[in-house]
């Protein structure tokens, strides 16, 4: 019995495809480009509170990321626009302004934030920054501000110089890989 192949189509001049081909093992095998992916396995917990604390971890990171992501660009913003200028008062004026804005963005979303989502966020500034919140505190503010809201920080549970640690975080920096968000440092 005979086997016939199927006809093949007419071929035009604008039909064909140019690549590059690799010889296997006597097959043309071709080179194709394909857009970066990441390859991420499935998390396995060890129980179902591990689950629930993870994506407990995972709604909170989400709910600050904008913050922290805003934070970052306004302070170097702040630090470009300083650095233009020597004049102390006109130093102060951007610094006012900058606070204003940033209070005038998400003051009372800031104060909704929990105890847990406080600290993250900390870390998260700090990560987006590279410097921690204290040390910002201290730069724009001065030391005797600094010490103030470090000492309502802590009667809060808080600790303004917190800083992130990328091997300790692991947990909250593979969620913000799978979110997307890269600051500059990391």
């Amino acid at each position: 019995m005979s086997q016939t192949l199927p006809p093949h189509p007419k071929v035009g001049k604008n039909d064909t495809i140019k690549t590059y081909l690799t010889n296997i093992d006597g097959e043309l095998v071709p080179w194709v480009v394909l857009p970066e992916f990441t390859v991420s396995g499935t998390r396995i917990f060890a129980s179902e509170s591990d689950r629930k604390a993870y994506l407990r971890l995972k709604y909170n990171v989400y709910k600050v990321i904008p913050y922290a992501r805003i934070a970052g660009d306004k302070y170097r913003q702040l630090q470009r626009d300083l650095a233009l200028t020597a004049d102390k008062k006109i130093q102060k004026e951007l610094v006012k302004k900058c606070e204003k804005e940033v209070k005038d963005l998400f003051n009372n979303k800031i104060k909704d934030l929990t105890i847990t989502q406080g600290e993250i966020l900390i870390k998260l500034i700090d990560r987006e920054t590279g410097t921690t919140s204290y040390e910002l505190a201290k730069q724009l503010k001065g030391g005797l501000q600094a010490f103030m809201f470090q000492s309502v920080a802590r009667i809060f549970g808080h600790n303004l110089k917190e800083t992130y640690d990328q091997d300790q975080e692991r947990d909250v920096e593979a969620i913000l890989r799978q979110a997307g968000y890269y600051s500059n440092r990391y």
